[in-house]
């Protein structure tokens, strides 16, 4: 238990990478690519996950080097590299977008448990005089879990059609927003920073689901006629 607890971020980060192949294996086919590629693909994702939440904790004000990660970096980043990739594959952006964004959630998923062991991100204590806090890192972990359990089926049966990175904008900004409500910061206020980042990835969310749901209509209408 000592050995996971020094070392658990790197084993949660191991974890990610097998969950990652094994998921990128179930679409060799519609993805074309060998299993080789899903490995390699694997250990780039989690490795630029990395980065992402790094180089935000950075941009966010904390000194380089302190370790810091935020995890809204992977939100906002990650799928640039998704968009990217697509295109320079010339494979479908939606699919991609669905078939990662599983990828992303999974890895942000044992990121946040990661945080159980570190010790950070704690919630604030529910009254003075009792150490009980807001169990806010256990209710960002289940969301993560239904989220995973009501979409990943739906990519499977390529029934997604590019919305799963939308939806997962619009429900995660409203419940990191309101998790962010009990979560212990450095000055002990109510409002900070990441309330700012829940309600831009919640107005993100928004206006890309509007827009996917208006050209799958569309897609939809053409192929009636």
């Amino acid at each position: 238990m000592l050995f996971f607890q020094e070392n658990s971020l790197l084993l949660l980060l191991g974890l990610a990478t097998i969950g990652t192949v094994l998921w990128l294996l179930q679409f060799r086919r519609r993805l074309q690519m060998c299993w080789y590629t899903a490995l390699l693909l694997s250990l780039l994702h989690v490795a630029y996950g990395v980065f992402c939440v790094k180089i935000f904790a950075i941009l966010e004000g904390n000194q380089p080097g302190s370790g810091a990660m935020s995890l809204f970096g992977a939100v906002f980043l990650m799928p640039l590299g998704y968009y990217l990739g697509a295109r320079a594959t010339k494979r479908s952006v939606a699919e991609v977008f669905d078939i990662f964004a599983i990828c992303m959630i999974f890895t942000l998923l044992c990121a946040r448990v990661n945080c159980l062991f570190a010790g950070c991100c704690l919630g604030r204590q529910i009254s003075s005089g009792t150490l009980l806090r807001w169990p806010t890192r256990e209710a960002e972990i289940v969301f993560y879990l239904i989220f995973l359990g009501l979409q990943a089926p739906r990519v499977l049966r390529g029934e997604s059609r590019g919305m799963v990175y939308p939806l997962y904008l619009i429900s995660y900004g409203c419940v990191r927003f309101v998790l962010e409500l009990f979560r212990s910061s450095a000055t002990n206020a109510l409002f900070h920073l990441s309330h700012v980042w829940a309600l831009i990835a919640l107005a993100i969310g928004t206006a890309f689901y509007v827009e996917l749901k208006r050209r799958n209509e569309q897609r939809t209408q053409r192929k009636h006629r």
